[in-house]
C-alpha cells in the first residue's frame, strides 16, 4: 500500500516538474488559439490582430483553430479539455465565458473552474441603431414609443445568446418596455434588414456599426459606453440621462486550461502589454470605437475577478429576461 502511495506521490510530483521545466524553455513550438467563431467575424479579427503581435514578441507562432457552434461553447468546450502545457488557449467572449453559464442547463465546462486567465483584449462598446427612416431621434424617443405601444417595436439581434441579444434584453429590462425580438444567423443579416427598415432597432458593437454609420445607412441613438465615443459625434450614453448606470461592453480575452504553468502566463501576459506600446496599433483600433483599458485591468488576477463578476451579472440579466437555451 505504501509503495503504491509512493508511487502516485512520484508520479505526481514528477509530471509537476515536468511541467516547470517546459515552462522556463516555453514555448518551444507553434501556439494555438482556439477562437469559437468561424473566420471572419469580430472575434476571429481581433483575435488574430493580437497574436499577430504577441507571437513576434514571445518568438513563436500562433496560429488560429476555428472552433464554430453552439454560441462558442463548443470551441470552449475544447479548449477546456485540451493539455495545460502552455500550447493551447482560448479566445474568450462576454457570450461564452459570462452568459453560458445560465443560459445552457447543461454546459460542459465553467468558465472560472476550468480556465485561468490570461489577459484582456480592449472592450468594445455597442451602440444602439435605427434605420435612417426611423422617426426616432434618440433612445428616450424609442423608449416612450414602446411604453405606448407595447411589442410593437421589433430589436434584431445576432441569434439567441449573442451579445446583441442579452445587451438588448438589459435595455428593454431597465428601460420597462416590452418589445419583439427578431432573431438572424449572425449580425450581418440583422445589420441588413435593419438598413432595409425590415425591423426597428438594433445593438451592435461600435467597430462594425461604425462604417453603416458614416456612410449614411442607418442612423445611431446611443451608446452603451458610460461616456460618449468621439467616433460617434452627438451620439449620448445611456447612462447620461436615459438610463443612469447602465453600461455593457463586449469583451474578449485569452485563457488558459485550468493547471497552465503560471510562467508561461505571465510570459504571455507580458508580451501582450509589450505589443500595447505600439501606438499606431492601438490608435487604430481607438479610431474604431474601441476602448482601450488601464494596464492593471489587462492582468491575469484582475481578468479573472471580471469573468466572475460578469458571470454573476449576465445571471441576473438572463434570468429576468428568462432567456434560456437547450
Amino acid at each position: 500500500m505504501k509503495s503504491t502511495i509512493f508511487k502516485l506521490g512520484f508520479c505526481i510530483a514528477a509530471s509537476a516538474c515536468s511541467l516547470l521545466a517546459s515552462a522556463q524553455t516555453w514555448p518551444t513550438k507553434t501556439i494555438t488559439w482556439v477562437v469559437p467563431f468561424a473566420a471572419g467575424g469580430p472575434t476571429d479579427a481581433m483575435a488574430r490582430s493580437i497574436a499577430d503581435r504577441v507571437s513576434k514578441n514571445v518568438g513563436q507562432g500562433i496560429i488560429i483553430e476555428n472552433v464554430g457552434g453552439a454560441g462558442g461553447t463548443i470551441g470552449a468546450t475544447k479548449a477546456a479539455r485540451a493539455s495545460p502545457d502552455g500550447y493551447t488557449f482560448l479566445v474568450g467572449h462576454l457570450g461564452y465565458m459570462a452568459a453560458a453559464p445560465s443560459l445552457y442547463p447543461k454546459l460542459a465546462y465553467d468558465p472560472i473552474k476550468d480556465f485561468d486567465a490570461v489577459f484582456r483584449f480592449p472592450d468594445t462598446p455597442m451602440v444602439l441603431l435605427v434605420p435612417t427612416s426611423s422617426p426616432h431621434k434618440s433612445a428616450a424617443d424609442l423608449i416612450a414609443f414602446a411604453q405606448k405601444t407595447p411589442g410593437r417595436v421589433t430589436f434584431g439581434h445576432a441569434g439567441v445568446g449573442s451579445t446583441s441579444h442579452l445587451v438588448a434584453a438589459m435595455f428593454t429590462n431597465k428601460a420597462g418596455i416590452d418589445v419583439t425580438t427578431v432573431p438572424y444567423r449572425g449580425a450581418a443579416p440583422a445589420m441588413n434588414d435593419l438598413i432595409g427598415g425590415m425591423v426597428d432597432a438594433m445593438f451592435d458593437q461600435t467597430n462594425t456599426a461604425l462604417p453603416q454609420v458614416q456612410s449614411g445607412r442607418v442612423r445611431a441613438i446611443a451608446i452603451t459606453s458610460q461616456h460618449p465615443i468621439a467616433q460617434f459625434p452627438g451620439v449620448a450614453a445611456l447612462a447620461e440621462k436615459t438610463l443612469p448606470s447602465f453600461e455593457a461592453s463586449t469583451w474578449y480575452g485569452l485563457y488558459a486550461p485550468k493547471g497552465t504553468p503560471t510562467d508561461v502566463i505571465n510570459k504571455l501576459h507580458q508580451a501582450y502589454v509589450k505589443a500595447l506600446t505600439d501606438s499606431a496599433w492601438t490608435k487604430q483600433m481607438a479610431d474604431q470605437g474601441v476602448r482601450l483599458l488601464s494596464d492593471g485591468q489587462y492582468a491575469p488576477a484582475e481578468f479573472s475577478k471580471h469573468t466572475a463578476a460578469e458571470v454573476a451579472r449576465w445571471r441576473q440579466v438572463t434570468t429576468e429576461a428568462k432567456i434560456t437555451l437547450e
